[in-house]
């Protein structure tokens, strides 16, 4: 018997059954709540408990983050919009209309951040119109980390619903 085949019968490779393929939602998921608008979380808080220089160096890293989301929305906004749809789309029916797992797990990673992507870009365009600063751009800030956290746990949720949906599937093929 060949190694490489034992070695695949004992570690599935497919997505969903791929330890590898958690470790990524998971990292992806910590890392979408930790940065909020391209800002490190952390930097709300110490600015919320401290002020100061703290909170002037959020005020920066919030404006100079929000001007550039707004500055490539307002350049290549419609080609973006118009790829990543291509995309989801062409994920989608991979995945769900011709049975590609591969494409399902990109589907259930990218799509929830799609909706991550444009909360930010109306988060972004929030701040601008309101100039935000002090406790209002805190309160912003923490109210955008929330609901990123929510669309998170759904994500994580049906994720997990499709992925063990799909794994007993494969371990217990019909007819």
């Amino acid at each position: 018997m060949d190694w490489h085949f034992t070695v695949f019968e004992v570690i599935d490779m497919r997505s969903f059954s791929n330890l590898w393929y958690w470790i990524a939602l998971a990292v992806t998921w910590s890392t979408a709540s930790h940065w909020i608008l391209g800002v490190p979380f952390d930097i709300v808080t110490r600015a919320r408990r401290h002020g100061g220089q703290s909170q002037e160096d959020l005020e920066d890293m919030v404006r100079i983050n929000v001007n550039r989301l707004l500055f490539i929305t307002g350049v290549a906004g419609l080609l973006l919009l118009g790829l990543v749809c291509f995309l989801l789309t062409m994920l989608a029916v991979l995945g769900f209309v011709y049975d590609l797992e591969f494409a399902q797990a990109l589907f259930m990673l990218a799509f929830p951040m799609s909706l991550v992507g444009l909360l930010s870009l109306s988060t972004a365009r929030l701040i601008r119109q309101d100039d935000e600063g002090g406790a209002k751009l805190h309160s912003r800030m923490n109210r955008h980390r929330i609901i990123v956290q929510g669309i998170g746990i759904v994500a994580i949720f049906v994720t997990a619903l499709w992925g063990m949906f799909q794994n007993l599937s494969h371990s217990f093929p019909a007819g």
